[in-house]
C-alpha cells in the first residue's frame, strides 16, 4: 500500500470516469452493473491519466496499468491509508433525513474560522467517502464526511474507511425501509456511527429533542447536545417563526444570539441550525461569525428552495422524499401563514412492503392538516382519495397548462424518481 500511496501522491488526484479524467490523475476501473470501468484503462491513459488501476490480469497492457486483486477494495484501503496522515478532526453525519443540508450547515460555520473540507453534493456511499476522503489536502484543518445507507452494516463500511473522531445522527426515520427491513434496521444501521466515535474516544453531537437518537449515545463518549427543550443542552435555541423561512435565537453558557433571519424553510431545519451551531462553539468559532454564516446560507438542489416566479412563491424540496421526512415537511407547511396553500406531491419509493400504508397515511395526514394537494406518481394514483392525482409529471403537466394556478404557497416534495421539479416551469 505504501508503494502505491507514493503513486497517488505523484498524480493530481483520483478519477473513476474517462469523460472526467483530470491531466496526470489515477485512474482507478470500478465495475457496476452495466459497465467494466478496466475496459476503459487503456483510453484513460491516452486522454490524460498519469496510471491507471485494474483488477482484471488482461487489461494491464501498459506499464502505467496496475494490477490489484479489487479496484473498489483498493479504492477504500487507499482512502483509508490517506485518512490516516491527518491529525484533525474528522466529523461523520447520518440520519434518515437532513444529512447534506445539517453537513452544507456545518461547513458554512467551521469555514469562518477553519480551511474545512466536505462532502460534495452527496457523494455519501462506499464510493463516494472514499473518493471524498481522497480529496483531503494538508493544508485542511477539519473535515465532514456526510454518510448514507439504504442496507445493514453500510455505515459500519464507511465508518471503517473513515475513522470518525466526532459524530453526529440527525434523525431516525422511515428511510429506504425495502433494505433495512422495518425502523429497528434503521436505528441500528444509523448507530454505527456512534459506535464508531466510541471506539475512537471521540465527541458526539445530538439533538437532546430527538428521544430515538438520545436514547443510543454511549455514555463513554463525550457528548454534547442541542434542544429547545432542554436547559441542560449546550446550545438552546428558539424558534422565532416560519415566514416560511426560519427564524431564530440560541443561547450557550450566557451568551444569547439576536434574531437571526435565514433562507430556510420547515421547523424540521431549526434542529439543523442547532446542529451547526453546536459544532461551531465546540470548534471556538466566534459568535458573531456563527450567526452570519446561518443567516448568509442560501439552500440548492431542491433542498429547502424557495423560489418566486411570476405566479406563485414555491417550496421546492423535491431532491428526495420519504415517510418521515414527508410528514415534517407537511406539519411544518400547514403551520405558514398564507390563504392559499398547495401541497404537490410525489410517491416515496423503496419502501418495500410498508409502501401501500404510508402512502395511505400521508394523505390521512393532508386530510388531517386540512390541506389541499395534487398527488404525483403510481402509488398515489391508484390510490382512492378525494385528491386530485397523475401517474406522472408530464401528465401533471398537461393539467397545469390549462388549470392555472396563481397566488398560492406551493410545496413541491417526493422521491427524486418523480422529478416534480419538471413542473416548475408550469407554476
Amino acid at each position: 500500500m505504501e508503494k502505491m500511496y507514493q503513486l497517488f501522491l505523484s498524480a493530481s488526484g483520483v478519477c473513476t470516469d474517462t469523460r472526467a479524467i483530470e491531466k496526470d490523475c489515477l485512474f482507478i476501473a470500478l465495475k457496476g452493473a452495466n459497465f467494466n470501468g478496466n475496459t476503459f484503462a487503456e483510453e484513460a491513459l491516452k486522454v490524460g491519466a498519469k496510471y491507471a488501476i485494474v483488477d482484471e490480469k488482461k487489461y494491464q497492457t501498459n506499464e502505467n496499468i496496475l494490477l490489484v486483486d479489487d479496484a473498489l477494495k483498493f479504492l477504500q484501503e487507499l482512502a483509508l491509508h490517506h485518512r490516516r496522515q491527518f491529525v484533525i478532526p474528522i466529523i461523520g453525519i447520518t440520519g434518515s433525513n437532513g444529512k447534506t443540508t445539517n453537513k452544507e450547515l456545518m461547513a458554512a460555520v467551521l469555514q469562518k474560522k477553519y480551511n474545512t473540507h466536505f462532502t460534495f453534493g452527496n457523494l455519501n456511499n462506499h464510493i463516494g467517502v472514499p473518493l471524498t476522503l481522497l480529496k483531503l489536502k494538508k493544508e485542511h484543518e477539519i473535515t465532514i464526511i456526510e454518510m448514507g445507507a439504504n442496507k445493514f452494516r453500510d455505515i459500519e463500511e464507511l465508518c471503517n474507511i473513515t475513522e470518525p473522531n466526532y459524530g453526529i445522527i440527525t434523525n431516525i426515520g422511515k428511510a429506504h425501509l425495502d433494505g433495512f427491513g422495518g425502523v429497528a434496521g434503521v436505528l441500528k444501521t444509523k448507530k454505527e456511527l456512534f459506535d464508531a466515535v466510541e471506539k475512537s474516544k471521540g465527541t458526539l453531537i445530538y439533538n437532546a429533542d430527538d428521544k430515538v437518537v438520545s436514547g443510543i449515545v454511549p455514555p463513554s463518549t463525550t457528548n454534547y447536545s442541542f434542544s429547545k427543550n432542554d436547559s441542560a443542552s449546550l446550545i438552546n435555541g428558539s424558534l422565532i417563526g416560519l415566514t416560511p423561512f426560519v427564524k431564530l435565537k440560541w443561547s450557550v453558557e450566557g451568551y444569547e444570539s439576536p434574531e437571526i433571519n435565514t433562507n430556510l424553510v420547515g421547523e424540521y431545519n431549526f434542529y439543523n441550525f442547532l446542529a451547526a451551531i453546536a459544532f461551531g462553539v465546540l470548534f471556538d468559532v466566534p459568535n458573531d461569525d456563527i450567526n452570519n454564516a446561518l443567516s448568509e446560507y442560501v439552500p440548492s438542489n431542491n433542498r429547502s428552495q424557495v423560489q418566486k416566479t411570476t405566479l406563485n412563491t414555491l417550496i421546492v424540496d423535491c431532491y428526495n422524499a420519504n415517510p418521515s421526512s414527508m410528514r415534517s415537511a407537511l406539519t411544518s407547511f400547514s403551520q405558514i401563514d398564507h390563504d392559499n396553500k398547495i401541497a404537490i406531491l410525489g410517491d416515496m419509493r423503496e419502501l418495500g412492503d410498508d409502501e401501500i400504508s404510508e402512502h395511505r397515511d400521508i394523505i390521512e395526514l393532508l386530510e388531517e392538516l386540512s390541506l389541499d394537494a395534487i398527488l404525483v406518481g403510481g402509488i398515489f394514483d391508484d390510490m382512492d382519495s378525494t385528491y386530485l392525482s397523475f401517474p406522472n409529471v408530464e401528465d401533471l403537466n398537461e393539467y397545469l397548462q390549462t388549470e392555472i394556478i396563481k397566488e398560492a404557497l406551493i410545496i413541491l416534495k417526493g422521491s427524486r424518481g418523480i422529478q416534480l421539479e419538471k413542473a416548475i416551469y408550469n407554476l
